[in-house]
């Protein structure tokens, strides 16, 4: 196959992204991990099922990067995971030092890659990310939104009882609890949100959409969560492989938009063979551009912090 996809975290996360994307059979696979023998371990596992779903994927476990070089896309999901009572925030410190490696280490190797970053505190991890490896930034992507508008999406059709395929929802704004759910431009088949549930059942949807990273953490006690976060980057990496032009939340620089400037944040964005392709702005009204604002300055806060 004469695409690559290197996946850096080889955990939950990292395991069931390669899992999403051996499905899809567009990219040989490598798995990279600190973890002597995970890797190859899990690997080896995902290679012997791939006679059984009928997929031609080489999937490679490894230690260092060096198979990694000639990557179309490199994933960092490497990081510490949240454990209950921690926020996103709490973890800048100790996954500021890791995915500062990563990035150096795998440009050497990928110049020409796409990155797609999943590391908390997102934001903050994609603009370092985009430091590090001194690439144009429509070459550096944060999954965030995608996530974020597929759990609203799910809340909704788990209110409404149809099917999520009906569900439209987009969710802006910087990966934590001050995104925002754009509830005017969200719909169910057409029909606005505000149009098919009562404003107390859509509250409750915008604030379970918040803490819906949260919600998982605390249930599992250990980790956090893994498959629909992987699914979001099987997605967006597939967007950019195929040239889709896919339209989708994710964390993109901004350079004006919303008049934000020199942060990455949660906006529309159009992913192909480039990465972000363009940036689409909604119209906001006051209130919906003040929250966004205030998410805004969380995120510059934190990338303040960097001291890059």
């Amino acid at each position: 196959m004469d695409k690559k996809v290197t996946i850096v975290g080889a955990g939950m996360t990292g395991s069931t992204t390669a899992h999403w994307l051996a499905d899809k059979e567009i990219a040989d696979l490598v798995l990279v991990d600190v973890v002597d023998g995970m890797p190859q371990g899990k690997a080896l596992d995902m290679q012997e099922a791939m006679p059984i779903i009928g997929k031609d994927v080489t999937i490679t476990g490894t230690n260092d990067y060096g198979p990694t070089a000639g990557s179309d896309i490199i994933v960092i999901t490497a990081g510490l995971p949240r454990k209950p009572g921690m926020s996103r925030d709490d973890l800048l410190a100790a996954n500021t030092a890791i995915v500062s490696k990563v990035a150096e280490e795998t440009i050497k190797l990928s110049p020409d890659a796409i990155y797609i970053v999943l590391t908390n505190p997102l934001d903050v991890m994609t603009y370092l990310t985009w430091k590090k490896t001194g690439i144009p930034a429509n070459r550096v992507i944060g999954q965030a939104g995608v996530l974020d508008s597929a759990r609203m999406r799910a809340f909704v059709a788990m209110e409404l009882g149809v099917s999520v395929e009906n569900i439209n929802c987009y969710v802006l704004g910087g990966h934590g609890d001050s995104m925002v759910p754009l509830t005017r431009h969200s719909n169910v088949a057409g029909v606005p949100l505000n149009k098919t549930m009562s404003k107390e059942r859509l509250d409750a949807i915008v604030d379970r959409t918040r803490k819906g990273g949260g919600e998982i953490v605390s249930l599992l006690k250990q980790g956090s969560a893994f498959y629909a976060p992987a699914a979001g980057v099987a997605q967006m990496a597939e967007a950019i492989l195929k040239d889709k032009q896919l339209i989708v939340p994710a964390a993109v620089y901004m350079q004006g938009e919303y008049g934000l400037k020199d942060i990455y944040f949660g906006a529309a964005a159009q992913l192909g063979a480039n990465g972000v392709e363009k940036i689409i702005e909604y119209e906001l009204n006051d209130d919906e551009l003040a929250e966004l604002q205030k998410s805004a300055q969380g995120v510059a806060k934190n990338i303040a912090a960097l001291g890059l």
